[in-house]
């Protein structure tokens, strides 16, 4: 998520969000400075790498992690904070694309994310206000159908979480005249994704995973035991994690060649009357729309609503935050006129050509995943323990993912921003006529 340098002035080095202001922990942990040893070193401490780095830590594997500004500075501190199970998407279009035996082993695998955040929070008594429940909210039949759809195919894969929802019952989760209809995942539900990724670090750290931030990485040499360089010092590491996503900048081509980061806003009114908040969202489930760029919002503990949307390809940020979702907010909520913002903030995720994550190694003991897609809250987390069980030697569920295919972008660096907003332009078009 793009800055422009705009910094939080409670949690400095942090974007100015309401997740950073609320913070937990706001201590800032010291930067790398001299040489150091460990079994591995994770470059990025987003939810990727802390998943991966307790995985690791956990099962006895010294561990050191490398961040250029805060834990949970990019995506994973300051996404909407929802739970939302599977993958960018859908497994029927996996199974169409990649076989039937591959959307197997994912379908497998798809709600394991959300089973991780849960059992971690319980686990380590990580106070990042979880609750249960998710609705996805249509405009028209059309989405309906396919929600129906979707529903019907994750069933075959164990989901059985999943409910329609008719549009006399739209009330019981959101009270506005917008949607025609939707359906309710028992099994999703909303987070403060900086406590909780704060939260699984001091748990890593409990385990003696040392922890550096404003620690940014310049070279990986690779070899037998390569060595990861900052500017003040280094790592030699037997295994080297690779979790950057839209904030490795110009490290490793390689990688960033095949995804772009892709700016979301978010905002956060003021504290409003319980009454208020309650009587907007009753069930306290958090929100998603089923257009193509979507909108999303959920109640905060302190009951503001946060409410997030618009899409920025190449991460670029619109002049004002809250002239792009503002008047979102207000056609779902006219009644909120009055509420004041006090916080909009943005931030890039990374995206890839498939919507399907890049996961692979660049060598034998160097791994890597990025691209989560929009979808990353539960994705990273499964994936980073993966990541971690790749080096204690079970490879069979990273090696699923990395024989999924990662293709460039058409046109490059150059033209795929264009190109992309011309198929976001045409897929939201068909969501305007209902087609």
């Amino acid at each position: 998520m793009s800055d422009k340098n705009r910094t939080s002035s409670s949690n400095p080095g942090h974007a100015p969000s309401w997740y950073a202001a609320s913070a937990n922990d706001k201590r800032v942990r010291p930067s790398l400075a001299g040489e150091t040893q460990a079994d591995v070193c994770v470059i990025g401490a987003g939810f990727t790498g802390i998943s991966a780095a307790l995985q690791l830590a956990e099962n006895g594997f010294s561990v050191v992690v490398l961040e250029g500004e805060r834990i949970g500075f990019g995506a994973s501190g300051r996404n909407g904070g929802q739970i939302v199970n599977g993958y960018s998407r859908d497994l029927e279009v996996i199974a169409r694309r990649y076989g039937p035996e591959k959307a197997a082993k994912l379908g497998e695998m798809s709600l394991e994310g959300g089973q991780i955040i849960r059992e971690r929070v319980a686990k380590y008594g990580i106070d990042c206000g979880l609750v249960d429940g998710g609705f996805f909210a249509a405009f028209t039949d059309k989405q309906i159908r396919e929600m129906a759809e979707v529903r019907a195919n994750w069933q075959k894969h164990g989901h059985t979480g999943l409910e329609m929802v008719s549009k006399s019952d739209v009330g019981r989760y959101v009270k506005t005249d917008r949607y025609a209809g939707g359906m309710i995942d028992r099994l999703g539900g909303h987070i403060h994704p900086l406590n909780l990724v704060l939260g699984e670090a001091a748990a890593a750290e409990s385990l003696d995973a040392r922890i550096f931030e404003n620690s940014r990485v310049t070279a990986l040499a690779m070899g037998a035991n390569p060595v990861v360089h900052t500017a003040a010092g280094s790592v030699r590491a037997k295994y080297v994690l690779v979790c950057g996503n839209a904030y490795l900048g110009s490290l490793l081509p390689r990688i960033t060649e095949r995804m772009m980061p892709v700016s979301s806003q978010v905002m956060a009114t003021e504290p409003l009357d319980a009454k208020l908040i309650e009587d907007l969202l009753p069930a306290n489930y958090c929100v998603e729309d089923a257009n193509y760029v979507l909108d999303y919002y959920r109640r905060t503990a302190d009951n503001r609503l946060l409410y997030g949307g618009g899409i920025g390809y190449g991460g670029q940020d619109p002049a004002n935050l809250t002239g792009v979702i503002r008047p979102n907010m207000l056609k779902t909520f006219p009644q909120l006129a009055g509420a004041k913002i006090e916080y909009a903030w943005s931030g890039n995720f990374a995206l890839t050509l498939t919507r399907i994550p890049h996961v692979g190694k660049l060598a034998d003991n160097v791994y890597f995943s990025h691209g989560d897609s929009g979808h990353g809250v539960t994705t990273t987390h499964l994936l980073g323990k993966i990541l971690g069980e790749a080096v204690s030697g079970h490879a069979s569920r990273f090696d699923v993912w990395a024989s999924l295919p990662a293709l460039p972008f058409p046109g490059g660096k150059t033209f795929r921003v264009p190109f992309t907003v011309l198929g976001a332009w045409w897929y939201g078009l068909r969501d305007r006529l209902g087609v």
